[in-house]
């Protein structure tokens, strides 16, 4: 067997984010379609809270394969030297079961998680939305500043963080980057007033975000609580919006905002409106008003891996990128 290894710089290279937008919408609509398996993922927890080990198995029709991320989740990490999220994905092809691929699984994440939100707000903002506040200063915030670039033009920019300088060094790297103007802001109040896309992209693990910060109309990416415990936005913030997912088995077992919500009884079961692949499809309304809030809750599923994998590997093969291992 030959197994193609392809290192981060690699999948970057070849995982463009406006192409990974539409890769992201083939793989949510397949998802709502059920023409994937997607098992909830498995974590273990390292002692002493020091960090955990991530399990995404998952089967995608079309392109059709399986495989399975592994990935490390170190909080205590210090980028760019050692990124908090660390790990392989491994790709399978469906006729025989052969391995085919290794991709760095960081750098896939932070482009397929990006390109998903950039999908929902292509789906779910306001055809107007331009005025843009990102939450985190990390390597969430540097793709998902370049999805927003991709599915609208922006008229502001303003970044907050908890670190100061971290926001700064943001601002000024990512401007001159991608030729804008970036606002640093001294609070999350600051950053999202008048704001109409929202994407929270932080470790925090109680809200940093209250529903009566948030504009009518806008549209809010929540991307950073990807376990059931942790909760970037508020309940009341969870109630005014008409809240979207990638996956509604997912959420209900680890979706913090929509638990804690649900707990509360603040909600239902039938607030989660819709999976971002019922209104790409279709099936489903998005946005019924111009002042209604939207709320994509992004958890990220195997489906997603799958789909970027496959299509960085079909690019690599054509262009005699990466390195042959035989076993």
């Amino acid at each position: 067997m030959e197994i193609r290894v392809l290192r981060a710089a690699e999948v970057r290279a070849l995982l463009p984010m406006k192409d990974c937008v539409e890769l992201m919408r083939r793989a949510m609509i397949a998802l709502s379609e059920g023409r994937t398996v997607v098992p909830l993922r498995s974590v273990m927890a390292l002692p002493d809270t020091r960090g955990m080990l991530g399990n995404m198995p998952g089967y995608l029709a079309d392109p059709e394969c399986f495989g399975v991320k592994l990935v490390s989740l170190m909080p205590n990490n210090m980028p760019p030297l050692y990124p908090s999220h660390l790990g392989l994905v491994l790709l399978f092809e469906a006729e025989h079961g052969r391995p085919v691929a290794i991709l760095d699984a960081a750098e896939i994440t932070a482009i397929r998680t990006a390109a998903a939100s950039g999908l929902a707000t292509r789906l779910l903002a306001r055809p107007d939305a331009g005025d843009l506040a990102i939450l985190g200063a990390g390597q969430q915030a540097r793709s998902h500043l370049e999805a927003m670039l991709a599915v609208r033009p922006l008229r502001r920019i303003r970044i907050w963080a908890r670190d100061r300088m971290k926001a700064e060094a943001f601002a000024a790297a990512e401007g001159k980057r991608h030729g804008v103007a970036i606002e640093t802001s001294d609070s999350v109040p600051e950053a999202v007033e008048g704001a109409d896309i929202i994407c929270t992209l932080t470790k925090a693990r109680e809200p940093i975000l209250f529903g009566d910060m948030v504009s009518r109309g806008a549209h809010l990416n929540v991307v950073g609580s990807s376990i059931a415990s942790a909760a970037e936005i508020d309940t009341p913030a969870v109630v005014r919006s008409r809240f979207f997912v990638d996956c509604r088995n997912s959420t209900v077992n680890e979706g913090g905002e929509y638990l804690r919500a649900l707990r509360a009884g603040a909600i239902s079961e039938a607030h989660i409106a819709a999976e971002l692949g019922e209104v790409a499809n279709g099936t489903k309304p998005g946005r019924t008003s111009p002042d209604q809030v939207t709320l994509y809750k992004s958890l990220g599923v195997a489906p997603q891996d799958l789909a970027s994998a496959h299509y960085v590997l079909e690019q690599a093969r054509a262009a005699g990128i990466g390195q042959i291992v035989e076993f």
